[in-house]
């Protein structure tokens, strides 16, 4: 039996006059990986940026730990890996990693030790010494991981950590957080890799702003009577344009 550590219920978000989001009702339970796919301008980092208490909805409510969002004192417990770099790009990999650590209230000497076991991960040892105005794409979203994974953190929530991410990187990415879920720690990914989606616990399907399928990848596969979470992707979305029409 799961905790819900995460629960939006019944979120209706617009900008302007459009709607991005929908009443939507999304539980994430504690010590799963949740991967929330749909594709871009679906909603998945207005989702994300509620649940932080960055944005807040027209309507409904999100909580963590079951206390009410915005919440400062809940922002310790999480970390956080947004879809834009957010960088100093005059200072080394090392610094940025000590600047964030020291944000994060991390003791210097857990820091070092932090530090390096997270460019360990993200396979950044050899290039902390250099300044991140020389760093690859790629290498800056290995480098935004790792800051999101300092810290004594109960929940991760990452905003398509995988892009620009050579495929055997991203496979050692995907075994850590396996690795920290296994520990205990709640997970929830946003990605348009369907690859990915095959690797968490549970996959939330999002389009039109509105979670419109929600279970274990294997449970998607059986309900749609397909191979992969791309075809249940493909089946839900081709469903969903069918219901629009007869409305």
């Amino acid at each position: 039996m799961f905790n819900t550590v995460i629960s939006l219920n019944q979120i209706v978000k617009k900008f302007g006059k459009q709607t991005v989001l929908r009443d939507v009702n999304f539980q994430v339970p504690s010590g799963r990986i949740i991967g929330l796919i749909g594709p871009s301008g679906a909603g998945k980092s207005t989702i994300i940026k509620i649940i932080l208490g960055m944005e807040t909805p027209d309507s409904g409510q999100t909580r963590i730990f079951n206390q009410i969002m915005p919440n400062r004192k809940l922002l310790g417990k999480i970390g956080y890996m947004a879809q834009s770099d957010a960088l100093y790009e005059q200072l080394t990999g090392q610094e940025n990693l000590q600047f964030y650590a020291d944000m994060k209230g991390i003791k210097k000497d857990q820091a070092q030790v932090q530090i390096k076991n997270v460019a360990q991960v993200v396979d950044l040892t050899n290039n902390l010494g250099k300044r991140v105005s020389g760093y690859s794409g790629g290498m800056k979203r290995r480098l935004s991981l790792a800051i999101a994974l300092l810290g004594f953190n109960q929940i991760l929530i990452l905003d398509e950590p995988t892009v620009g991410v050579d495929p055997a990187l991203r496979r050692k990415i995907w075994w850590e957080l396996q690795n920290l879920r296994n520990q205990g720690m709640t997970i929830l990914v946003t990605t348009h890799v369907m690859d990915e989606a095959e690797l968490t616990d549970d996959v939330a399907l999002l389009l039109g702003g509105q979670i419109i399928a929600y279970n274990d990848p294997y449970s998607l596969k059986q309900q749609y009577q397909v191979n992969s979470i791309e075809d249940v992707f493909l089946k839900a979305e081709a469903q969903q344009n069918e219901n629009n029409i007869y409305r």
